[in-house]
């Protein structure tokens, strides 16, 4: 069975203004934040036309990590992505804060393993300040399992 997600996540109060302006979904995660699926009309509406990976990102649209720039002058903002096959598969992510790229891109290919730090969406959710809990991670704490596509997010 797979997994992936490509999403925004910020405080749930910056994310409903940002969603809003896109005319896009979010959806709460719980301790305060909330989640963007980057779904295919949503990529769509907001790509600058540039191809090839920013910062490393499949999901991530071109000239779209300036616009998280922008949007962390209110607060942190992550973009992550990961993609899951068989348990095989690869994640990223990436914190801007104040302005400006502060976490990141942390990636994990396939094959690799997590570093004792978490994996590279753990990581980017403790930036933004969620708490892990009932020993497991911070992925964990929000529930980012509860929907196996991106799509499914977007409700």
């Amino acid at each position: 069975m797979g997994y992936e997600l490509r999403a925004v996540i910020a405080g749930e109060e910056l994310l409903r203004t940002i969603a809003r302006d896109l005319s896009a979904a979010d959806t709460a995660l719980g301790q305060g934040f909330s989640l963007m699926p980057m779904t295919d009309d949503l990529f769509d509406s907001v790509t600058s036309g540039d191809s090839g990976r920013v910062l490393g990102f499949w999901g991530l649209p071109g000239r779209f990590d300036q616009r998280l720039a922008e949007w962390s002058a209110a607060g942190p903002v992550a973009f992550v992505e990961a993609d899951y096959f068989g348990g095989v598969g690869e994640q990223r992510a990436a914190v801007w804060d104040g302005g400006a790229l502060e976490l990141g891109p942390l990636g994990i290919s396939e094959g690799q393993r997590f570093p004792a730090d978490g994996s590279p969406i753990s990581q980017a959710l403790r930036r933004l300040g969620v708490a892990a809990s009932g020993g497991g991670d911070e992925f964990d704490a929000v529930r980012l399992d509860r929907h196996r596509r991106c799509e499914d997010w977007a409700g």
